[in-house]
């Protein structure tokens, strides 16, 4: 008898083949390791803190800071059951952090992931109050994000969701379900997917979103005029609303008008027999079915309209989030964009998490967001305060244990590489490498760079011999750059400070990105007597932008126009008056551009008063350029 083990014996019912057996499933590069065995989802063993870095409770905080109301008599339609939450960052490890809070709790998910694989992510944004525009490029890390899911074509695209449809499944509640929208481009592997994550039997329905638009004469295809929105459930026992919408032309006309101008109809009795009489305002309408051809794409001139590439119409999610949740339910969208999921959801009177890796589309949904809480409360409806977070150096050191296994000298190394300088042969705490004529400082990738840092390292140079240092770190101390002349001055080096852009951790990255120095702002205190009373205000006084997402080829001319009109790159600005090192940043008072309105205040007119006593005080100025990109200072304050 033939050895079973032997490699050279024929497979057959003695030696089955390894595939023999097997269910039918999709298989990717990636999917199992090299013995055969299911990867599971790396999210490097534990959650990681959410750290809180804004609060936003607009028409409270205005009321209170501008002295309308107190604490005691504010009348406010905020509901304090929960915060919403507005999260920047990787979705992959912010689904990993909330499990610990929010595992079998939300009751509803929308996504719509990345699915043009040939998609330009530029984007246009409007400069100051004119109709001039400028090009947006695809953030550092959202490029990133994208190469890493197209990188290797179909496998790395199904790897990456395939993660995080399995957290999102960790996510859901019982009776929660998830709403998957997509094209033709993946929809066929997307459905696959979710069968092998949520299992066949829970699936419930394949919609197709016919929008109408321009049809261009295509060569040997109909024109493409649908998305398709996949739906499954954690189980059978699913939350489910019917849906109706407006009665079909035909059906209508079938109606006639009584004496009080009131549309009916005779109609057969089905129990009674004989006929009876159907007012059309007490038919419900047409039960929505799976093909939905009556909503339209974002109008380009709707209110709706948020300038964002990838914007869905209020309508669409408005309907899945009726259909699959009820009032108070939780609804999460982890690909975000423009906030819609948010903004219906909140509308509805659901509470909501939603997740960006954009810098742009956190920035957009914070502004989208403050508008609804503000007409929300302007109408006498409800509303949630939300908090914006991140997981911040957590975050860099999930990246640095993923990539560097976990030294600082390597990256270090990393990082001078991609910016071109030469590591030292003998490096000391504050000097690691040369530039041209200039020496490197590399911050670490956990910490903020701090004055005293800057001051150690400019000495280091001067003393080594050096006139320029350039200071590369993640994260920089409040107003570093407007200390950075006093530092000049007293060393004679002149100090560049720049951005280490988080494009370096990509995975096998080679092509060198962007260092951009970080921005400049410059504000001050206004005082002002009123009532009595001595008032504050914020004046902003300079700005001059990072420029870090704007495509090289249009570099140098919004480099001119920044430093001469600097504050016509601020969309967004706000103001704590009363902040507090180590506690979110409370929006009390602020100003942004919109679609409609594109000026913008340089001075607060807050009238702020609501110090506890004379003394000295620290205001805290955010301000938010036009690609997203956000600079904070501290502007003390005397109270007298």
């Amino acid at each position: 008898m033939p050895d079973p083990t032997s490699p050279s014996l024929p497979y057959g019912p003695d030696n089955p083949h390894p595939l023999f057996g097997r269910r039918t499933e999709l298989v990717w590069d990636g999917k199992y390791d090299e013995y055969g065995r299911r990867r599971p989802v790396d999210v490097a063993g534990s959650a990681m803190p959410m750290q809180k870095i804004e609060t936003v409770d607009m028409p409270r905080s205005e009321a209170l800071a501008s002295g309308q109301t107190t604490f005691g008599d504010l009348r406010t339609t905020r509901l304090d059951d929960f915060r919403n939450l507005l999260i920047w960052g990787d979705n992959k490890l912010v689904m990993a952090s909330l499990l610990k809070e929010f595992r079998s709790k939300i009751d509803l998910i929308y996504i719509d992931p990345p699915f043009d694989v040939g998609a330009d992510f530029t984007m246009q944004v409007a400069i100051g109050e004119e109709k001039e525009t400028a090009d947006k490029d695809q953030s550092l890390l959202e490029m990133v994000a994208y190469r890493d899911m197209w990188g290797k074509g179909t496998d790395s695209y199904l790897h990456m969701m395939y993660e995080r449809l399995t957290l999102m499944k960790e996510l859901l509640s019982e009776t929660g379900s998830i709403y998957v929208h997509c094209d033709w481009r993946v929809n066929q592997f997307l459905q696959s997917l979710l069968d092998d994550v949520f299992g066949s039997e829970t699936f419930v329905n394949e919609i197709i979103w016919h929008y109408f638009g321009f049809k261009r004469k295509t060569a040997k295809n109909f024109p493409r005029k649908h998305d398709t929105i996949i739906a499954y459930s954690k189980s059978k026992d699913r939350i489910w609303n019917v849906q109706y919408k407006s009665h079909r032309p035909e059906y209508r006309a079938r109606f006639k008008k009584d004496a009080n101008g009131r549309l009916y109809r005779d109609d057969v009795n089905p129990t009674g027999g004989g006929t009876r009489i159907i007012y059309l305002d007490e038919v419900e309408g047409d039960i929505v079915d799976s093909v939905w051809d009556d909503i339209p794409p974002v109008n380009p001139i709707a209110s709706e309209r948020w300038e964002y590439a990838t914007q869905k119409p209020e309508a669409l999610l408005e309907r899945i989030i009726k259909a699959s949740s009820n009032e108070g339910d939780l609804v999460a969208d982890f690909f975000c964009g423009s906030g819609t999921t948010g903004a219906v959801a909140e509308r509805l009177g659901r509470r909501w998490i939603m997740c960006d890796l954009g810098r742009y589309a956190i920035h957009t949904s914070r502004k989208r967001m403050i508008e609804l809480q503000r007409r929300l409360q302007d109408d006498g409806q409800p509303y949630r305060a939300f908090h914006v977070c991140n997981l911040g150096r957590y975050e860099r050191q999930w990246w640095q244990r993923e990539r560097l296994q976990g030294y600082d000298r390597d990256h270090r190394s990393v990082v001078l590489g991609f910016y071109r300088a030469d590591p030292l042969p003998n490096p000391t705490p504050y000097l690691h490498g040369r530039k041209g004529g200039a020496f490197v400082y590399v911050d670490s990738i956990d910490s903020l760079l701090t004055r005293a840092e800057v001051r150690e390292a400019a000495r280091a140079a001067r003393e080594a011999g050096g006139r320029e240092l350039h200071c590369l770190a993640w994260e920089f101390e409040m107003d570093l750059r407007l200390v950075c002349s006093e530092i000049e001055a007293s060393e004679g080096v002149r100090i560049r400070l720049l951005t280490i852009p988080r494009e370096i951790m990509e995975k096998n990255r080679t092509t060198p990105p962007p260092f951009f120095e970080i921005a400049l702002l410059e504000a001050e205190p206004v005082y002002k007597k009123a009532g009595g009373k001595k008032k504050v205000d914020i004046r902003l006084k300079r700005f001059i932008p990072s420029l870090a997402e704007v495509p090289t080829r249009e570099i140098e001319a919004i480099r001119e126009r920044a430093a001469k009109d600097g504050f016509d790159f601020i969309d967004f600005w706000a103001v704590d008056f009363s902040w507090q090192e180590g506690k979110p940043f409370d929006h009390q008072w602020q100003d942004y551009r919109t679609r409609k309105d594109r000026s913008l205040k340089t001075t607060s007119d807050a009238l702020f008063d609501k110090y506890p006593g004379k003394g000295f005080y620290r205001a805290c100025v955010k301000v938010v350029d036009i690609f997203g990109c956000d600079t904070s200072i501290v502007v003390g304050v005397d109270y007298d």
